[in-house]
């Protein structure tokens, strides 16, 4: 994937007739796509299960991904989740990787939530390179020093990430693409953090290219671009050159310290600025340091700790910095309702 930054006309224009619009064809497939890094194209089909020497298990993973796909795989619309559905329960899978790594924040997110574990995915790095209009639309991006970006996942060789998997309602899967429309969906085959291969695939929000956006997930449609996009003047989402919104790191950074010094840890080293060699840890000891030790917003704060109870805390009021990954996306609920997850 080239860093050159794409011309802002060739991803949105200010809205008017529509004469041409461009459908993607809806099916699965094992893909390759050009990644940043030391392996410019590094296949999906490749990163899969390699690691594991359980082929049992394996197959059976393969057999319930349907069509006989070996994940990863690339999941375009709603019915291609359907292959990763179990068929005994009717319950979809999904990886979390920033703000998801606190069950807090996942149960904000999916209140019905169920099976909460921990998981290892290999083949992947965190990246922030994505640009989140929700940080502009609360007020807590800042354009000037760049500080502008959301976490997101892409593959990377050699590379291995501590996750956490849940288990979500096969009726609440198109609330889950609204709210992460902007990203690749994958099917990926996490493994316990023994090396054991899930007998079945999860869910995961990858690293998209503002081209393929446009294209397959707003249909070519400059008018559904600018609704989510374009009226925050965004012109482009995915970028190398943003550092990541200092509250939403901080508040990832605390979400995999709830899970333990391995998941803390692992967040820390495996999780990367858009340049794709400097990690969080260096970033945090260097040009970001002091972020862990700011407030979060006030406003986060009075509404959070406003909508819950003592005894929803455990009987006292805790320190609202000690629940922040919860109270984050608590504060930045959309007006629907529906709590953004970030991932």
């Amino acid at each position: 994937m080239s860093n050159t930054p794409l011309r802002a006309s060739s991803l949105y224009s200010p809205p008017g007739p529509t004469h041409h619009r461009h459908h993607h064809r809806n099916h699965l497939f094992t893909l390759s796509f050009p990644i940043t890094g030391s392996n410019p194209h590094t296949s999906l089909h490749h990163l899969a299960t390699s690691t594991s020497n359980n082929p049992d298990r394996r197959r059976s993973a393969v057999m319930s991904s349907g069509d006989g796909l070996r994940p990863p795989f690339q999941l375009n619309d709603e019915s291609d989740f359907d292959r990763i559905v179990s068929p005994d329960d009717g319950l979809l899978s999904v990886c979390g990787f920033g703000s998801l790594l606190s069950e807090r924040s996942a149960r904000s997110t999916f209140p019905d939530l169920v099976d909460f574990r921990v998981a290892r995915l290999n083949g992947f790095r965190r990246v922030f390179a994505h640009t989140a209009p929700i940080f502009f639309e609360r007020g807590i991006a800042n354009p000037e020093t760049k500080e502008i970006s959301s976490l997101s996942v892409e593959p990377c060789k050699g590379e291995t990430l501590i996750v956490t998997v849940f288990n979500i309602r096969k009726s609440e899967i198109p609330s889950f693409i609204e709210r992460e429309h902007e990203f690749r969906f994958l099917a990926v085959l996490p493994e316990t953090l023994d090396g054991k291969p899930f007998t079945s695939p999860a869910a995961l929000c990858a690293r998209f290219s503002d081209e393929e956006y446009l294209q397959i997930r707003c249909k070519g449609s400059q008018e559904v671009y600018f609704q989510r996009y374009g009226r925050y003047n965004i012109h482009k989402i995915w970028r190398d050159d943003i550092l990541p919104c200092r509250v939403y790191l901080r508040h990832c950074v605390l979400a995999a310290k709830s899970l333990g010094d391995a998941a803390y840890n692992n967040f820390l080293d495996h999780t990367f600025l858009g340049d794709r060699k400097t990690t969080i840890r260096e970033y945090l000891a260097t040009t970001g340091s002091g972020i862990m030790e700011e407030e979060p917003p006030e406003p986060l704060k009075t509404r959070a700790l406003g909508s819950r109870s003592g005894e929803g805390l455990g009987g006292k009021l805790e320190d609202p910095n000690s629940i922040l990954a919860e109270l984050f996306l608590l504060s930045f609920a959309p007006p629907s309702g529906r709590n953004v997850s970030f991932d």
